[in-house]
C-alpha cells in the first residue's frame, strides 16, 4: 500500500479483529459420508472454478459433507451461486488451515474442512475479503462483468470492467480517481490483481454497506453474517438443507480470519451432534468458533 494513504490503511487493517477463541477442542460427532449420493450432489457441469487447473468433481463440498439423517439439501438451479458454492472443491480430509506465509494457523480446532482455493502470498484475504473472493470468483466464472464490483471503505465503486480495460484506481488521501496505467485483459491473473487491490482498501465496513438485510427465516446459500466495523467479521452461508417432515432447516458456514488464511468450513461449537451444520432455529446471537454475531446480522448481495 502507498504510504500516502495511512487513513485507509488503518481502517482496513482494523476491519477484521478478534473477540477471542474457543480453547476447548470439539470431538466431531456429526453425520458421516456414505455411498448414497443424492441428485443434488452430482457435479453441476455448468460450473467453473477458474483458479483450478482442472475441475475436481470428487472432492466437492456436497460429496464430502453429508446432511444429517432426515435432511435433504435444498434445490439449487444449475449455474446458480448456490450450486457453485455447493460444489466448491475441498482439500483432503484432515488438512490444516494454512496462513498466507505458509505457516499453520494457531487455532486448528475451528474448522471441519478447508476449501481448495488459494489464499495468496500477502496478508490480504482475511474476513470480509473471503466473502468477496467467493462472490467475485462466481461472477468471474459467469463472465458477469457488470456485477463484478465492490466499494472501497471510502465508498468509491471499484469495478473489474474498468480494471480489465487497463484503468487503475488511484488513492490520494480519501479521494479516488482512475488512470490508464495498468495491464488490460480479463484473464484470471489480472482478476486476482484486481481482487488484491480491493482487499487492500475494502473491508467488513464497506461490504456491510453494500449488502441488504435479510431475515434469518429467509436465508439462502450465499448470504452473509456480517458485522461491519473496526473490528468486524463476516462468514458466508455455503449450503442449506431441510427436513421435509418437520420443515427445519440447517446451514453450513465458511470463513477466513486474521491473519490471511485459507477459507475453511466452520465447526458448530454448540451442537457437535450435527456439526458442521448449524440449525436455523437459533434465537439471539449466532455463536461460531471465533466470532459471535448479534441478531439481525444476516445480509445478501
Amino acid at each position: 500500500m502507498r504510504s500516502s494513504i495511512p487513513v485507509l490503511l488503518l481502517i482496513v487493517l482494523l476491519s477484521c479483529g478478534s473477540t477471542g477463541q474457543h480453547e476447548n477442542a470439539l470431538q466431531y460427532q456429526g453425520p458421516r459420508p456414505d455411498s448414497a449420493i443424492t441428485s443434488a450432489e452430482f457435479f453441476d457441469t455448468t460450473l467453473a472454478y477458474a483458479w483450478m487447473k482442472s475441475p475436481d468433481t470428487v472432492n466437492t463440498l456436497c460429496r464430502r459433507i453429508p446432511v444429517p439423517e432426515g435432511f435433504t439439501r435444498i434445490p439449487a438451479e444449475n449455474g446458480s451461486y448456490a450450486s457453485w458454492l455447493r460444489h466448491l472443491p475441498l482439500l483432503k480430509s484432515g488438512s490444516p488451515v494454512m496462513l498466507y506465509n505458509g505457516e499453520e494457523k494457531n487455532n486448528q480446532r475451528a474448522h471441519h474442512a478447508v476449501l481448495n482455493i488459494d489464499v495468496g502470498t500477502r496478508d490480504l484475504q482475511q474476513c470480509a475479503d473471503a466473502v468477496m473472493r467467493l462472490r467475485a470468483e462466481y461472477l468471474f466464472s459467469k463472465k458477469d462483468w457488470e456485477q463484478l464490483h465492490f466499494n472501497y471503505t471510502s465508498g468509491d465503486k471499484i469495478d473489474f470492467k474498468r480494471w480489465s480495460e487497463g484503468k487503475r484506481p488511484v488513492v490520494s488521501g480519501n479521494k479516488v480517481s482512475w488512470n490508464g496505467s495498468g495491464k488490460s485483459g480479463k484473464e484470471h491473473a489480472n482478476f486476482r490483481d484486481y481482487m488484491n487491490n480491493v482487499f487492500q482498501y475494502a473491508g467488513s465496513k464497506s461490504l456491510s454497506g453494500e449488502l441488504k438485510p435479510v431475515k434469518n427465516e429467509d436465508m439462502k446459500p450465499g448470504d452473509v453474517f456480517i458485522l461491519g466495523g473496526f473490528p468486524g467479521h463476516a462468514v458466508t452461508v455455503l449450503d442449506m438443507a431441510v427436513n421435509p417432515k418437520t420443515g427445519k432447516k440447517i446451514f453450513l458456514l465458511c470463513q477466513s480470519y486474521m491473519p490471511a488464511q485459507q477459507i475453511h468450513v466452520l465447526k458448530n461449537p454448540n451442537s457437535p451432534a450435527i456439526s458442521p451444520w448449524y440449525s436455523l432455529d437459533f434465537t439471539g446471537d449466532l455463536e461460531t468458533p471465533e466470532w459471535t454475531f448479534a441478531p439481525n446480522s444476516l445480509k445478501r448481495f
